[in-house]
């Protein structure tokens, strides 16, 4: 694991980050310090802890609210294969057959 120097809200950190992680890292950073320099900005709030803290929250409600998306690497799934198919059918009719024989399942 590497390790990488960011920043945020003008304090240095140093992160560890797994390899080719980088991007995905430096995105997070940028968003914690664009969250937690408006709430600064905003001037209700002084203390970092406080300031980091509602960030959090806020970051938090947003993950939680976004609509949930297939990650972007995942290839769609293939289409549905033709349920009217000969072997289908076949299956169908052993399946019915050896539950009729089992009786009821619950």
């Amino acid at each position: 694991m590497k390790q990488m120097e960011v920043t945020i809200m003008g304090q240095s950190y140093l992160l560890g980050c797994p390899e080719g992680g980088e991007a995905a890292l430096s995105a997070a950073v940028a968003q914690v310090d664009r969250e937690m320099s408006a709430i600064r900005d905003a001037g209700k709030v002084k203390a970092r802890e406080r300031i980091a803290v509602l960030a959090a929250l806020n970051l938090a409600y947003q993950l939680a609210d976004a609509p949930r998306e297939p990650p972007a690497n995942i290839a769609p799934p293939a289409a549905p294969p033709a349920l009217a198919t000969p072997d289908m059918d076949a299956l169908i009719q052993r399946l019915d057959e050896a539950l009729a024989h089992d009786g009821q399942l619950l």
